[in-house]
């Protein structure tokens, strides 16, 4: 692999022992001249970079078509063609990180549109499209009243949607014409009406916490909220005001998770197959190549999913659905391998829930962490 002349004298540069050979015993470093010449220094270089691609390449292509035998190989002393597990992890796991697993900056939308004659005009034609249905399929004269309870019940959700577009001012127009309306009439279906939109609005106007204590202020003591419902309603208010930053720091945070969980996966592993009488180190480089092995098809899925079909589209859940059977196929191909084990299936789902439960208890804490950091 090394480029260059050798030396003649038999000291080693880097540590100073005897060289035998051209190699030096005690640290590894060729016995090489120091001067070279400008296509020797660009030889050397170019030589070293292909000796990792080729090792590279020699540990990816088994590692993804041979479950578990890389692992098999590296305990049983074949390491020169491959590359150190814990090394390889964090080159994948950096590339992964940053194609992969890029935050999304999701735009807010402004959803409270004026209510226009054009949604008025499509709520008639919905309801009339309703009861044409309806009497089409004969209920109109033989049920009436699940009729009508049908159609008011539709044009209650749409009058809660309509309701919910118009704007903070609106909304207490609104709300204080139906409420005159209903001191009149004194109808309980309005009155219902009523304390259903009025939570809508209310809803609206707690969008600062600022605001939730000012509106408290106005009710009567023993309608106001207690220590307890307040904390709460900070904590939700908050984390609506600032979910973005949150969700930011989360995924930013992610490598560091799954970093710290992957020894507790190595644990779940050897729990599992404690019968085998094998050192946890050899569970962890087990996990460690799955691992690499996961992020590596991660990071050609995911671009694909996001940025070619888009994260809701049909062909990206199609990929999601690839990528679950191959994450199942590869964990029991790697166990059944590993672990000389035919039966494997439940221990591997097992192994999965318990990870899966890690990930989310994991996931609240480091999301209660960024909250408190962040308010």
């Amino acid at each position: 692999m090394s480029a260059g002349k050798y030396r003649k004298e038999h000291n080693c540069l880097n540590c100073g022992s005897h060289v035998k050979t051209h190699y030096c015993s005690s640290c590894g470093q060729p016995n090489l001249e120091l001067k070279e010449s400008f296509w020797g220094f660009i030889s050397h270089s170019i030589a070293h970079y292909f000796h990792f691609d080729n090792k590279f390449f020699q540990t990816l292509v088994p590692l993804l078509t041979k479950p578990g035998q890389v692992t098999l190989d590296y305990l049983a002393g074949k390491r020169a063609r491959y590359i150190n597990p814990v090394s390889m992890y964090i080159f994948v796991s950096i590339v992964y990180f940053l194609v992969a697993y890029s935050p999304e900056h999701v735009e807010k939308e402004n959803n409270h549109k004026l209510l226009t004659a054009a949604q008025s005009k499509k709520r008639k034609a919905t309801l009339d499209s309703v009861q044409k249905k309806l009497k089409e399929a004969g209920l109109t004269n033989a049920a009436p009243g699940i009729v009508n309870e049908t159609t008011a019940r539709i044009a209650e959700d749409m009058d809660r949607e309509e309701f919910k577009s118009l704007s903070f001012k609106e909304q207490t127009i609104a709300l204080e014409n139906l409420k005159k309306h209903n001191k009149a009439s004194k109808s309980d279906s309005l009155t219902e009406v009523i304390s259903k939109f009025s939570k809508i609005h209310d809803d609206r106007n707690d969008s600062t916490y600022a605001a939730y204590l000012a509106r408290q202020k106005t009710l009567q003591p023993q309608d106001q909220d207690n220590w307890f419902d307040r904390l709460i309603k900070k904590r939700a208010i908050t984390i609506g005001e600032k979910s973005e930053v949150i969700q930011e720091t989360l995924e930013h945070n992610r490598p560091k998770q799954y970093f710290l969980l992957m020894p507790l996966l190595a644990l779940f592993v050897m729990w599992n197959f404690r019968k085998n009488h094998i050192y946890y180190l050899d569970h962890l480089i087990f996990t460690i190549h799955g691992m690499t092995a996961y992020f590596i098809v991660s990071i050609f899925t995911r671009p694909v999913m996001k940025y070619v079909f888009g994260a809701g589209s049909i062909m990206s859940s199609i990929i999601k659905l690839g990528l679950l059977c191959w994450i199942c196929w590869y964990m029991f191909n790697a166990l059944r391998v590993f672990y000389q084990r035919k039966k494997v299936i439940g221990k591997m789902f097992l192994i999965i829930i318990l990870y899966y439960v890690s990930l989310k208890l994991t996931e609240m804490v480091m999301l209660n962490l960024i909250y408190y950091v962040a308010t």
